[in-house]
Parts: C-alpha cells; sequence; structure tokens
C-alpha cells in the first residue's frame, strides 16, 4: 500500500505523523511525507520519502500588532492555518498525481485536504489523525477554546451559552468566513459546518489521540470518530545526561516543560518551578528547555534542579512523581499513559483546554494561568504528591490507555472498508482544480 502523509511544521504535529509512518513502514507499506523542508531531516531519518511544501513561516507566526483576544486569535488562525490550503492542496493533487497513493494520512491543521474533502473528483482514502483535545460541540453548550468545565446547573449552561454566542460572532464565524473564502476560490462550496466541526466530520475517518475518558460529553460525535489512545512513539533519540542516575536515589521526581513551541520565555513556568522548590531538598526537581540552551534560564539553578535541553520522555516518565506543563498535548498524553499527575499552567494555543480536562478528570489540577506565582506552584506540586486521589486517578487513566491497540486502530483506519467501497461525497461538492501559480492566495508567506 502506498500512504502519504501530511502534517504541519510544528514538532507537535509532526511527531505524530511520523509515529503513524513507522506503523506503516513496519507493514512494508510505501510512505511519502509532505510538511515543511525544516522537518526534512526528520523525515529521511525515519526512511520516507520527503516531499517539501514550504510554509514560509506560517504556521509559528504571531501577530505582533494587536493585543491579545478574538481579533488576534482569528488573524493567527487564519494566517496559520487557513491561508496555506491552496499551496497545500495543490501539493498534494501534485503528489497523487505522481504516486498514485491509496490513502492520505493528514494532520487535523494541515488544513490542505479540506479542498479534495469537499471536491467531487476521485481522491484516495482520507485519514485525519488529530493532534489535539477533540474540538466539538459540546453537549453543554460551552465554547470551545476558553478551557471551561462541564457545566454544573442551567445557570453555568444559561452562562456558557451566551458565551459561545460571544465566541461565535467574534472568533468562530469570522474563521469560518476566512475558510470558506479560500475554498471559493478554488471554486468549492462552502464548510458544511465551522471550521473545527468540519475538519472532524468530513474526512472518512478521524483519528482521535487519547481515551474517551479524557473527553467532555459533546453532541453527537460523528460515526467516523475514533479513539487510539498513545501513539507509538520511537524511542527517544536524547542523550541520557550525567546526573540520569539521580533519578532512583528515592526522592520524588518533579518534570517540568514549556514544551517546544510556547518556550520563548522560560521564566513563565520553568524557571518559577525550579525557584519554587529550591528549598526542598527532599525533592528532585528536573527541567527541560524544550531545544533551547540551558542558559536561556537566566538564573541559578538550585541544587535539588537538573536541567537538559531535551530529554527522552519515553525513558524518564516511569521515574516522574509529577509533571509540570504548560499544556503540549503529546506530552500531557505520555503523562496519563504512564500513570504521572500532572501540574497545569497554560491558556496559549489549546493549552486551556487540555488544562482543563486535567483538572476535571481529576488527573491533576489546572492552575488557570501561564504565569503561575511560585506559591501557586508549590502548594499545586506538593498537594498532587501528598494526596494519593491525584495519582490513584492518573493510574486509572493509564489502565484506560492500555485497553488501547494503537497500532491495531490506526492500520485498521488507513485501511479503511473493503476495497471496491467508495468514500460518500458530500452534496454540494464541486469540481476542484488548483492553479496556484497565478493565484493571490498562493503567494509566498508574507508576500505583499
Amino acid at each position: 500500500m502506498k500512504v502519504l502523509l501530511a502534517a504541519t511544521p510544528l514538532t507537535g504535529h509532526v511527531n505524530p505523523l511520523l509515529a503513524v509512518g513507522r506503523l506503516l513502514a513496519e507493514r512494508g507499506d510505501v510512505v511519502t511525507f509532505v510538511t515543511d523542508p525544516a522537518f526534512a531531516p526528520q523525515v529521511h531519518a525515519a526512511g520516507f520519502r520527503f516531499v517539501a511544501c514550504p510554509d514560509h513561516g506560517a504556521a509559528s507566526y504571531l501577530e505582533p500588532d494587536l493585543p491579545p483576544g478574538p481579533e488576534r486569535w482569528t488573524h493567527e488562525f487564519a494566517r496559520r492555518f487557513i491561508d496555506p490550503i491552496p499551496r497545500q492542496a495543490t501539493r498534494l493533487l501534485a503528489v497523487i498525481e505522481d504516486e498514485a497513493p491509496d490513502t492520505i494520512v493528514a494532520g487535523s491543521m494541515f488544513l490542505g485536504v479540506l479542498p479534495l474533502l469537499l471536491s467531487s473528483r476521485p481522491r484516495p482514502r482520507i485519514v485525519v489523525l488529530n493532534v489535539s483535545v477533540l474540538f466539538l460541540d459540546r453537549a453543554d453548550g460551552a465554547p470551545v477554546g476558553l478551557g471551561l468545565p462541564p457545566a454544573r446547573d442551567e445557570d453555568e449552561r444559561a452562562r456558557y451559552a451566551a458565551l459561545g454566542a460571544a465566541v461565535d460572532r467574534e472568533f468562530v464565524g469570522p474563521v469560518r468566513a476566512h475558510a470558506d473564502a479560500r475554498l471559493a476560490e478554488l471554486g468549492l462550496s462552502p464548510l458544511p459546518a465551522s471550521l473545527t466541526q468540519s475538519i472532524v466530520q468530513l474526512p472518512d475517518a478521524f483519528l482521535q489521540q487519547g481515551v474517551p475518558g479524557f473527553e467532555f460529553e459533546f453532541r453527537a460525535p460523528p460515526r467516523n470518530l475514533q479513539f487510539v489512545g498513545l501513539l507509538p512513539l520511537s524511542r527517544s533519540s536524547a542523550p541520557r545526561p550525567s546526573w540520569w542516575d539521580e533519578l532512583d536515589d528515592g526522592r520524588p521526581v518533579v518534570l517540568v516543560t514549556q514544551g517546544t513551541l510556547a518556550n520563548a520565555d522560560l521564566m513563565q513556568l520553568v524557571g518559577p518551578t525550579l525557584a519554587a522548590l529550591a528549598d526542598r531538598d527532599d525533592l528532585l526537581v528536573v527541567a527541560t528547555t524544550g531545544g533551547r540552551s540551558v542558559d536561556a534560564l537566566g538564573m541559578t539553578l538550585p541544587a535539588n534542579a537538573r536541567v537538559a535541553s531535551f530529554l527522552p520522555f519515553d525513558a524518564i516518565f516511569p521515574k516522574v512523581d509529577v509533571f509540570v506543563t504548560n499544556g503540549g498535548y503529546g506530552s500531557v498524553l505520555q503523562s496519563l499513559a504512564a500513570g504521572v499527575p500532572i501540574v497545569a499552567a497554560g491558556k496559549s494555543e489549546d493549552k486551556a483546554e487540555v488544562a482543563a480536562r486535567i483538572g476535571w478528570s481529576g488527573t491533576g489540577i489546572d492552575l488557570g494561568t501561564s504565569t503561575p506565582t511560585g506559591a501557586a506552584l508549590r502548594g499545586a506540586i506538593v498537594r498532587v504528591i501528598d494526596e494519593p486521589g491525584f495519582r490513584r486517578r492518573a493510574r486509572a487513566m493509564a489502565v484506560a490507555f492500555d485497553g488501547l491497540d494503537a497500532k491495531r486502530e490506526i492500520l485498521g483506519a488507513v485501511d479503511g472498508p473493503v476495497r471496491g467501497d467508495e468514500p460518500e461525497l458530500p452534496a454540494p461538492a464541486r469540481q476542484f482544480r488548483a492553479e496556484p501559480s497565478s493565484r493571490p492566495s498562493a503567494r509566498p508567506y508574507g508576500a505583499p
């Protein structure tokens, strides 16, 4: 079988698709990987054919001229994920023409698959792998993105409904309109629902990392939705630091990270955590800077602190007692699959939603901010260590992960129905022809 993988060029988006590719290659499938050239070394190291789809910095774009709020978030989302649609779709069509893949597996924010899904032209089977929490309409009416726990009563439902109307007006509606405009340039009909709903509903299969117990209740989940548990990530190539054996010296281990994207200012979470626990000689506090130099911390390390640029998470989580994170979805799933409770402090990107699920599920504490005080961090970490309920619920979540065979679920979704069965196409879809060389929407990122 020939499989085409496509990923938004961010570490947390590329790594899950690389994991899928390794599963496919193990059984003898031919794998081609489409993403920005910055990730070509990782793709080549995995042994896959690489096809460049230049992103021109879109995926990491931050709006410099607007304050935080719906207008800024809408603009950033449009520039990061929607504006690349025409050039991504054009690249996919070229690879389909050259290689005739049987299946495309795309990350959930690689929106170049949308024109293929909305078009009436023949296409391969399309599977989408979600790289974040499940963004579907919630049963309690809470808007997506604010990190709200499930409504406890009718008054809270009413408040959520009002918030939802505001979010629809200021973010969901403008984002959908922007996506529809890009699709119209390709001669395609508008999305059948909001952008996030359409991302889930349109593919032949939508694979959700994680387990149902970590998700809220949603309205009418689509039939193509399939939970896959924890992806079998490859063994980390990050070297074990010289202090690695200290992880087994009997002290509880606290691991803290800001991931690889929201780590420009390590004093948001990593530095404050080290400082907050500096006098706790009975704890070993371990930090990773997500690829940045250890010197980027700009502080004198406490005696009980150990820091590395990268750490092999697959090897360290079994030794960890508390995971302190800004809410990166992939590392949160790794922590829960290992039965490690969490202290979460993140509000950017999808992190408020991730943190809300941690607090609601009882697997940890959501501090509700990206910039927690040292006192708040210390109190939450000590509480998670001292109160066994958090670890008990994290271990129960680990049992749920063990109950899902990610390899079987993913390969089954890639193979799809019996050969000869055609995917159902949207009724209003029109013919899709991409001609990017003259399209204004296909200009390089940042062009006037």
